[in-house]
């Protein structure tokens, strides 16, 4: 029992350092655009919050010919689609705080402790990416759920912030 716990453990904090080296480093090449900007919602990951809910699956198992090969084949599929899902969440929030950093830069607005909170946004998330990976492997091998629920919360604070930002960027007159 022991043996699984330090491994669990050690796998947790090598998909935390990944998190954290990928959110480091994000795209310099930001679409910090109108239509890139009115895309942001949090709307493109509620989807999330059912793909791996276990309704599906009770329904699933009280159907006629269902075969345990079936719910794997169903498992997989959503497991699939799900982390598409949460590549695209990755990578927006990426954009939206490379896109707030850049904006404080180019602006010297700095709200005082924006920068730490941001800071501390990115950590949060990269935590709740490696906690939500280990959770995901978990149900691709039939053992609980997965709740994106924090992680999309995450993004939406800082969807907003990003937001707050832009009129204070956009020069008068403009």
């Amino acid at each position: 029992m022991a043996a699984v716990s330090v491994l669990a453990c050690s796998a947790l904090l090598l998909a935390l350092g990944v998190a954290i080296r990928k959110l480091g480093f994000a795209t310099s090449d930001l679409p910090v655009t109108a239509e890139w900007i009115d895309e942001l919602s949090i709307e493109r990951y509620r989807p999330m919050g059912r793909l791996l809910d276990g309704g599906d699956i009770k329904f699933l198992r009280s159907q006629p010919g269902f075969t345990p090969q079936l719910l794997k084949k169903l498992r997989q599929q959503r497991y699939q689609i799900f982390r598409g899902y949460l590549a695209c969440l990755h990578e927006d929030f990426a954009r939206v705080c490379s896109a707030i950093e850049l904006l404080m830069r180019q602006h010297e607005q700095e709200r005082p402790g924006l920068a730490a909170a941001l800071l501390r946004h990115r950590l949060a998330f990269a935590a709740g990416m490696a906690m939500l990976y280990g959770r995901l492997a978990l149900y691709r091998w039939g053992v609980g759920g997965v709740d994106v629920g924090g992680l999309v919360k995450s993004f939406d604070r800082m969807r907003l912030e990003l937001l707050d930002l832009l009129p204070a960027a956009v020069p008068m007159g403009a």
